[in-house]
C-alpha cells in the first residue's frame, strides 16, 4: 500500500524547506533509516531519513520549495495507486516515473553541507525565457556556464544537469560565438529569497517595530586588554582574540547585572539566572548566532576553542538546532572588518544586544598626559520594556572596567 513521505519540521523555526538533492530515484527501492534527501531550512542543509519502505513512487523536483507537512515523496508497491496523495500537495513539479536524463542514477555521496539551489539568473530587455531545471541553474553558476550558450536537450528544449555537464566552451564557442553586452542594456538579477533570509527578515522586523529600541555607546582604553592578550598567546596554546576577551567581559558583567539577562514575555518578563551568551556569525545566506552556554564558568580558552568549532561548522553548514537555542544576551563583533561603531537589531528573545567594533590607535589624555592609545567602541542596544537607561549604563561601565583591568575577570 502507498505511503506518503511528508516534509518533517527540521528546525524550531522552520515553516518550508527546498529540496537540495534527492538520493535516490523513482523506481529505487528504500528502507527506513535511509538519507533520503538533503534539506535546506532556514538555518542549515540537513540530511533527510525516510521511515516508509518500498518503491519510490513520486519525488518532487530538486529545487521545489515545500511548506512543512507538505508531500515530497510517495513510496509503496510498483503499480500503486499514489494520486489521491497529491490531491493536497503543494503545487511544485514531479520527478516523472520514467528516469529522466538529469536524475540521479544511484545514491550519491553525502556532503555535509550544500550550496544554495536558488541560482541567480540574469536578465535582459532582449532575453527569451531560459527554460532550465533549478539543479541546472545552480550547476550553471557554480561552473561559471552561460546558460544562453548551452543547448537544451529536455522536454521543449529544456536545459538539464546533462547539459550542464556535458557541455564545454570550446563547442560552444564553436556553434555560437558568445554575445557581448552592448551599452545602454537593462539588466538585472532576481534570486530566490533562501529560507534563512526569509526567517531573519521575519524576527528582526518583529523585533524593530516590536520592541522600543534605545542605544547606548560607549568608548573603551583596550590598552590593558591587548598587552594582556599577548602575555596569554605567548604561553597558551589556544590563541585568545579580542572577541574572546569581549565574551567573557560580558558574561563577568552579567552576572553583576543579572537584570540585562533577561526577556519580555508579554505579561511577564523573565530573568535569566545563567548567562548564554548568543555569537552572530556571518555565513553565505545571512546570519547564524550560535551560544556559549554558561559563558561566565568557561576560561578564556575553553571559550575561545568553542567559537572556533562554531565559526568552522557555521561556515560549512554543519550546526544543528540545539547550537543556536536558549541565548540570553547576543554579541555582534563586527571589528574584524574595520568598522569602528554600529547599532544592532535584538536577537529575540533577548533583552539587549552589543554591537562591537575594531580595536583603534588613537591618541588620549592619560594621567594628565596625552599618549597614544588603543580604544574600541561598543553600543548597547536594549529593549526599553525590560532595560531601563541606567541599568544598561550601569552594566557598560562594568564591562569597561573588566576591559580595561582583565585581571579582574579572571580572578
Amino acid at each position: 500500500m502507498a505511503e506518503a513521505v511528508k516534509l518533517p519540521k527540521m528546525s524550531d523555526t522552520m515553516t518550508e524547506g527546498v529540496i537540495v538533492k534527492w538520493n535516490y530515484k523513482v523506481g529505487d527501492t528504500v528502507k527506513s533509516g535511509d538519507v533520503l534527501a538533503e534539506v535546506e531550512t532556514d538555518k542549515a542543509t540537513m540530511d533527510m531519513e525516510v521511515y516508509a519502505k518500498g518503491s519510490i513512487l513520486y519525488l518532487v523536483e530538486e529545487g521545489s520549495a515545500i511548506p512543512v507537512d507538505g508531500v515530497i515523496a510517495v513510496v509503496g508497491n510498483p503499480g500503486d495507486d499514489y494520486q489521491s496523495f497529491l490531491s493536497g500537495a503543494p503545487a511544485a513539479p514531479a520527478v516523472s516515473a520514467a528516469p529522466a536524463a538529469e536524475t540521479v542514477s544511484a545514491p550519491a555521496p553525502q556532503q555535509t553541507a550544500a550550496a544554495p539551489v536558488a541560482a541567480p539568473i540574469t536578465t535582459t530587455s532582449a532575453d527569451d525565457r531560459l527554460k532550465a531545471s533549478p539543479l541546472a541553474k545552480k550547476l550553471a553558476e557554480e561552473k561559471g556556464i552561460d546558460l544562453h550558450q548551452v543547448q537544451g536537450s529536455g522536454e521543449n528544449g529544456r536545459i538539464i544537469r546533462k547539459d550542464i555537464e556535458e557541455f564545454t566552451p570550446a563547442a560552444a564557442s564553436a556553434s555560437a560565438p558568445a554575445i557581448s553586452y552592448v551599452s545602454g542594456t537593462e539588466s538585472f538579477e532576481e534570486v530566490a529569497v533562501s529560507q534563512m533570509r526569509k526567517t531573519i527578515a521575519a524576527r528582526l522586523s518583529e523585533s524593530k517595530f516590536g520592541a522600543p529600541h534605545f542605544y547606548l555607546t560607549m568608548e573603551i582604553n583596550m590598552d590593558n586588554a591587548v598587552a594582556a592578550r599577548e602575555q596569554m598567546n605567548a604561553i597558551s596554546d589556544v590563541k585568545i582574540s579580542m572577541n574572546d576577551l569581549v565574551i567573557k567581559a560580558v558574561a563577568s558583567a552579567l552576572r553583576k547585572h543579572p537584570k540585562v539577562n533577561s526577556s519580555w514575555l508579554g505579561t511577564k518578563i523573565r530573568y535569566n539566572h545563567h548567562i548564554h551568551i548568543g555569537i552572530a556569525m556571518a555565513v553565505e545566506e545571512g546570519l547564524l548566532v550560535p551560544v556559549v552556554r554558561f559563558a561566565d564558568q568557561k576560561s578564556l580558552s575553553h571559550i575561545s576553542t568553542e567559537v572556533k568549532d562554531y565559526g568552522k561548522r557555521a561556515k560549512e553548514k554543519k550546526l544543528q538546532p540545539q547550537d543556536w537555542a536558549g541565548n540570553t544576551f547576543t554579541i555582534s563583533n563586527l571589528g574584524m572588518f574595520g568598522i569602528e561603531e554600529f547599532t544592532a537589531i535584538i536577537n529575540p528573545p533577548d533583552a539587549c544586544i552589543m554591537a562591537v567594533g575594531a580595536v583603534k590607535d588613537t591618541v588620549g589624555v592619560v594621567n594628565g598626559e596625552i599618549k597614544p592609545v588603543k580604544t574600541m567602541k561598543v553600543t548597547l542596544s536594549c529593549d526599553h520594556r525590560v532595560v531601563d537607561g541606567a541599568i544598561g549604563a550601569s552594566f557598560l561601565n562594568t564591562f569597561k572596567a573588566f576591559l580595561e583591568e582583565p585581571v579582574k575577570m579572571l580572578v
